[in-house]
């Protein structure tokens, strides 16, 4: 059995060292094992099973913290409220989507194609994005400036309700984090050099286009569905309890001319920012383990792809980002901000 002596090996009496025996007789080299970081998130990224393929923005990125939190389903119905005030964009859904037939259908699909981007492999992020780039063309709706505005009202929604719901991203990592989704504007058939890259980036385009949003007739079909979504009748009493509360949220989290342009004003943005709080708060005690197990499961999959040391947390690592140290992402718990689309807008921390 051999023996460690200070660095060397020690193995039936010969010094094992630089490769070679004492007796000049070759030898194994000792191969130290890899430290293990103190830090959470550089642990995770230590422990990733090195031969897997992490998808499009894996671990280190702002996109896998966040994704993963239950708020990003109010930030995808608020994506849906604020899309719909594109008169030509949501003309396109009403006509092309089956959105009339099936709303439920292309919300989930929609939500698939997130998870699918987010946390699946790069072979199936790139096929999922070729089968939307020639459903898009043989619609019609290949538009650059339609894609533009989906994406940024998605984008826009994602960060602003993860904020102000007390995920605590700095503004270098919500920067980071329009940047990272540059990728997923690519996919969908745009040219990244022409898609906001941060924050700053995304509320001037908000600005440029807001002259031409408006509510009209196709508009309050989308807000009719999103109030009182048709579902079978045992369901009912879900939607008036749960669903209503989710989509009334989703709304109040939209800025202020968006609710000039549909008529219905909101309470004011603290109200709306505790009840956030709270309604994610409770969303979060949900076990992730059960909350992941909705389908289609991509985090589970990509947790099982990479290993458990990569299963996502938003709140994991409170250590502020910088250009030097590219892996922190978040700052200190309970401090907020947000933007809000395209008002740059700083929250306060909830009473």
């Amino acid at each position: 059995m051999a023996a460690v002596e200070e660095g060397r090996i020690v193995e039936g009496g010969r010094t094992v060292e630089e490769g070679r025996t004492v007796e000049g007789s070759p030898a194994v080299e000792e191969r130290p094992s890899r430290p293990v970081p103190k830090d959470p998130f550089r642990r995770s990224l230590s422990a990733m099973r090195q031969d897997a393929d992490p998808g499009l923005f894996g671990p280190r990125s702002v996109t896998w913290q966040l994704h993963s939190d239950p708020v990003m389903w109010i930030a995808g119905v608020r994506a849906l409220w604020l899309q719909a005030l594109h008169p030509v964009a949501v003309r396109g859904v009403m006509i092309n989507s089956g959105f009339r037939e099936d709303p439920w259908g292309r919300l989930m699909r929609t939500a698939d194609f997130v998870g699918t981007l987010s946390y699946g492999t790069t072979e199936a992020a790139e096929k999922a994005g070729a089968r939307v780039r020639r459903i898009h063309r043989l619609l019609g709706v290949d538009d650059p400036e339609l894609l533009l505005w989906v994406h940024c009202a998605e984008t826009d929604s994602y960060l602003s309700v993860a904020r102000r719901s007390g995920i605590p991203l700095t503004d270098a990592a919500a920067d980071r984090y329009v940047d990272e989704h540059r990728t997923s504007a690519r996919l969908v058939g745009l040219d990244p050099d022409t898609v906001p890259g941060s924050a700053a980036d995304l509320a001037a385009y908000f600005e440029a286009v807001r002259p031409g949003l408006t509510a009209g007739p196709d508009a309050r079909t989308v807000a009719d569905f999103l109030r009182r979504p048709p579902v079978k009748p045992a369901l009912v009493p879900a939607r008036e309890v749960i669903w209503r509360r989710v989509t009334a949220l989703a709304y109040d989290t939209l800025p202020p001319y968006a609710h000039a342009l549909y008529g219905r004003p909101a309470p004011p943005p603290e109200t709306v920012t505790r009840r956030l709080v709270a309604t994610a708060g409770l969303l979060r005690r949900v076990p992730a383990r059960l909350r992941w197990r909705l389908p289609p499961r991509h985090i589970l999959r990509a947790v099982d792809r990479l290993g458990p040391e990569t299963r996502p947390d938003p709140y994991a690592y409170p250590a502020p980002y910088s250009p030097s140290d590219p892996t922190a992402i978040l700052e200190e718990p309970r401090r907020q901000h947000g933007i809000d689309g395209g008002g740059s807008t700083r929250w306060g921390t909830p009473d």
